[in-house]
């Protein structure tokens, strides 16, 4: 007889977490298109989907423009650095600040905010303040139970939905089945989160102007109040 991995006095408290593991990954999806629209609109560099940058930075080298190269070179070297110093918070035997990430994302946009309401930041100087910020927010949820994910950018999103989907309608395992219908929805929601915020942030950037992260910034900080600990990861 089948036993269950786990155990029966858990088993609620556990998918309640995963819920609301859900819910915060969708909030963090929801939070990159935000940013990730304002920066291909204000400086037209993507602020957490490399694949784009990568394409025009190889359409750049070929023509030799190298405005593009070096925006996009500045992308792609920041946000990683935001990813490596966001694994290395995970992996510090000494961080027991497990909300650390979330804080350092909040400050990062609300500090910038306020400090372009006095001074000027250049194109370059913006896109690496942002894109390491937003590589940071990439490693805060990594996974939802078994399901692998990323907040920031949607190609793997997409991927791993029409793979999940794939399975869900020709697989015979009936367990095997309600894990591939459970990721596909998750998987299509986060989607629809971050298409939600970039759409979000076309109509509130001529609004909100240079006040625009400001709102991305309140809302991290706000939901650091109240997400319980174990959504975050301990390590990626």
């Amino acid at each position: 007889m089948e036993q269950s991995i786990i155990p029966t006095s858990g088993l609620y408290a556990s998918l309640d977490t995963a819920r609301m593991q859900e819910r915060f990954a969708i909030f963090l999806a929801l939070i990159a298109g935000y940013i990730d629209a304002t920066g291909l609109i204000k400086w037209k560099t993507y602020v957490s989907f490399m694949s784009g940058n990568t394409t025009q930075l190889g359409a750049a080298l070929a023509k030799g423009n190298s405005g593009i190269v070096f925006t996009s070179l500045t992308a792609i070297a920041f946000f990683l650095l935001g990813v490596y110093a966001g694994t290395c918070l995970a992996f510090w035997k000494r961080n027991k600040m497990k909300r650390l990430p979330v804080f350092i994302v909040s400050g990062v946009l609300a500090s910038y905010t306020i400090f372009t309401f006095y001074h000027t930041i250049n194109v370059g100087q913006s896109i690496a303040i942002i894109t390491f910020s937003m590589g940071i927010m990439n490693t805060i949820v990594t996974s939802v139970g078994n399901q692998k994910i990323n907040t920031d950018f949607v190609t793997g999103t997409l991927n791993s939905l029409a793979r999940n989907t794939a399975i869900w309608s020709m697989t015979n395992n009936e367990i095997e089945r309600k894990q591939s219908k459970s990721s596909s929805i998750l998987l299509l929601l986060l989607w629809a989160g971050f298409l939600s915020g970039a759409a979000g942030a076309t109509f509130l950037l001529p609004v909100l102007a240079n006040w625009t992260l400001i709102l991305p910034a309140s809302l991290l900080l706000i939901s650091s109040v109240f997400i319980p600990i174990q959504l975050l990861n301990t390590k990626p």
